[in-house]
């Protein structure tokens, strides 16, 4: 399987993944890029990982005359801009602790370990700087049949940061199959976690549920998020009844990016 598009072979990119490369270091498209093209919608963000670590990636990037913004450095996110294309390069990481909200990581050269720290496995999709698919959870056949599963333990993956539980409904609303339902094993997690959403700031929750909302239709979403209990958590006098009378007016509204993230 290959991903294709001017977003990946625009020389701007390439020139950032050449970069790492050259100095034996991989270079790997992953999360949303990867995905939104395999599900051929628009590519708007561009997110790289590699084995090479924040202060290598920037003496590389500084050496190609690449602009270099330690955005993250913490976390092992480094800016790189390209021409007028913005890459976000993260080291490979796993987590070494969780409070809900946040996570201490350490620094890692393996891709599996990077793997299984994400939230779903259609995130957990990467690709090399010529598109060939790396697939080490099996996301591409849940990607496949348009199902959002958490990664191994949904309760461990929810108890890392309870935005996932948010999250979770915004997938499936933007991914998911209706036709198949919505995740049971994650429901059930959530279901059992829900007080966690109480650590959540109110920015937070209020720009996931804006993201949801931009979905074309979010009724069903909203009311799984009120049958388990969320919608009544977040949003206390919410009624996802009348979501559906308003679906109709989602059809002449381009959906914004940032939903797609």
């Amino acid at each position: 399987m290959r991903v294709s598009g001017a977003w990946i072979d625009h020389a701007d990119t390439q020139r950032v993944c050449k970069t790492l490369t050259d100095a034996g270091f991989q270079a790997l498209f992953v999360g949303g890029c990867v995905r939104n093209a395999l599900f051929g919608i628009a590519v708007t963000d561009i997110d790289l990982t590699t084995d090479a670590t924040p202060e290598q990636v920037s003496e590389l990037a500084g050496k190609s005359n690449l602009t270099v913004i330690p955005t993250g450095l913490i976390h092992g996110t480094v800016t790189v801009v390209s021409g007028d294309i913005v890459h976000e390069v993260t080291t490979f990481r796993r987590d070494v602790d969780t409070d809900g909200r946040r996570a201490v990581v350490e620094f890692s050269s393996s891709i599996l370990e990077d793997a299984q720290r994400r939230d779903f496995t259609m995130n957990a999709l990467y690709a090399t700087p010529s598109g060939d698919v790396i697939d080490p959870l099996k996301g591409l056949d849940d990607l496949q049949q348009r199902k959002v599963r958490f990664i191994n333990d949904p309760v461990e993956r929810i108890r890392e940061d309870y935005l996932r539980i948010l999250r979770f409904f915004r997938f499936h609303a933007l991914y998911g199959d209706e036709s198949r339902g919505i995740n049971r094993d994650g429901l059930a997690a959530i279901a059992d976690n829900l007080d966690g959403l109480g650590l959540l700031s109110k920015e937070r929750v209020g720009s996931e549920i804006k993201k949801l909302m931009m979905a074309k239709n979010p009724a069903p979403a909203t009311a799984a998020m009120r049958a388990v209990g969320v919608l009544q958590r977040v949003l206390p006098a919410a009624d996802d009844r009348f979501l559906s009378r308003l679906v109709h007016l989602e059809e002449t509204i381009a959906l914004p990016a940032d939903a797609m993230r």
